[in-house]
């Protein structure tokens, strides 16, 4: 067995979602749950197929994000792994729930903007997903004046979030994106999901 890392190739405002699945209906599946869970969603998916003509099957709302997930999910070459892409504005908050209650969905390895670089085992059967390096070190243990600022935050967050945008002070950390996710969606949860927002297989319109 020989072990690799391979690093996820990605702007730096961008955030994806590492994981692994079961069935090639993942992709599908997964759209759908997207689409549902937040109107006007954008991304890219792609799943390393582990048998038969075993290919990268992909889907998505977004051109960008899905030559993304298919461009790193073919270096991954990890079978049963998947990799989604979230367009600027969108965050795995919005959805992490909604992906993990997809029947095909067996885990998640990560959900994050920073760097990464997953650990890789091949064997001569095929390539596995043993783990994701997120981010740096950890340089030490918060004081008083760091649970201050993170407590400051999270306020801040929560009550720029239920009106739709994200303060001043966000753009650094979440890429100065529009939060569109702990609020309520514009129209309520109800709110039927417009079906230009792309079909399985295939890019946007």
């Amino acid at each position: 067995m020989q072990l690799t890392t391979v690093k996820v190739e990605k702007p730096d405002d961008i955030n994806f979602i590492l994981g692994q699945s079961h069935f090639i209906k993942t992709v599908e599946d997964i759209h759908e749950a997207m689409v549902q869970s937040v109107p006007g969603i954008q991304f890219g998916l792609a799943f390393c197929e582990s048998s038969g003509a075993m290919l990268v099957r992909w889907t998505g709302t977004d051109d960008q994000q899905i030559e993304l997930a298919k461009r790193n999910a073919l270096a991954l070459g990890a079978g049963h792994g998947f990799i989604l892409f979230l367009g600027s504005g969108f965050f795995p908050v919005n959805v992490l729930n909604a992906l993990k209650m997809v029947p095909e969905v067996c885990r998640i390895f990560c959900a994050t903007a920073n760097p990464a670089e997953v650990i890789i085992a091949e064997t001569d059967q095929g390539r596995g997903i043993l783990g994701v390096v997120d981010g740096g070190v950890t340089k030490g243990v918060e004081g008083d004046s760091d649970i201050a600022w993170r407590r400051d935050f999270r306020g801040k967050s929560v009550t720029n979030c239920s009106s739709g945008f994200a303060p001043p002070s966000l753009p650094r950390l979440y890429g100065g994106a529009t939060i569109n996710v702990l609020g309520p969606h514009p129209g309520g949860r109800s709110q039927n999901v417009d079906n230009s927002l792309g079909q399985p297989g295939g890019g946007s319109s």
